[in-house]
């Protein structure tokens, strides 16, 4: 959870409603600009905790994506499996080892004012997790996305657990269809080349083997 503060971004994030009808098509461009530039391992990783409303943000995303089954994206933290303030040295230190040059794009929700809320932002540059309640964690993304859930100021944590899950959904929603999108025009799966069997399941192989 951040205070919708990006003092490591290296520039201002585009921000929309999440609701509007051209929120996907727009983020999903400014992210492709940015991959169109690199050509690394791709990771998507989803911050937050399905203990609090409105820090279900990265989860519910990362859960929304898993099941998009994307052809080139690394998708960490869902529901089962979260990346919160506990654990997210370690998964930045598994990313960093397990792969070649990554390129991480970074998920979280953020406090900010009343007239925020429903907003989502997208942004070149890293966010700070944790910046909301004074957490000390390391700043996190190549490419951020984050979404205003709720008010900052006096009682935050109290207000997060009475953030509306509607809304969080919705926003999850948005923000897992646009890196879907993403993924569509960056690789088109009908020009894909054929694969055999056998290389499918190699692939599978190597690949639980690498996450287990």
């Amino acid at each position: 959870m951040n205070k919708n503060r990006y003092k490591h971004a290296q520039e201002l994030p585009l921000r929309m409603k999440s609701a509007h009808p051209k929120t996907i098509d727009t983020f999903s461009k400014h992210i492709q600009a940015q991959l169109n530039k690199h050509h690394g391992s791709k990771i998507i990783l989803c911050i937050g905790t399905d203990r609090s409303t409105g820090d279900a943000l990265g989860p519910l995303t990362g859960m929304l994506l898993e099941a998009q089954s994307l052809q080139h994206f690394e998708v960490y933290g869902t529901i089962d499996n979260p990346v919160h303030a506990t654990n997210l040295i370690a998964y930045l230190e598994y990313i960093k080892q397990t792969y070649e040059n990554p390129f991480i794009i970074a998920i979280d929700a953020s406090l900010g004012r009343q007239e925020s809320i429903g907003y989502l932002t997208c942004g070149i540059g890293a966010i700070q997790p944790g910046a909301a309640f004074q957490k000390a964690l390391p700043a996190v993304g190549d490419i951020h996305l984050t979404g205003v859930v709720n008010v900052s100021g006096h009682m935050g944590f109290e207000k997060l657990q009475s953030t509306r899950l509607a809304l969080v959904y919705q926003m999850a929603t948005v923000l897992s269809d646009t890196l879907s999108q993403v993924d569509r025009i960056l690789y088109p799966i009908q020009e894909q080349p054929n694969v055999l069997w056998w290389q499918k399941f190699m692939f599978w192989r190597t690949k639980k083997d690498l996450l287990s």
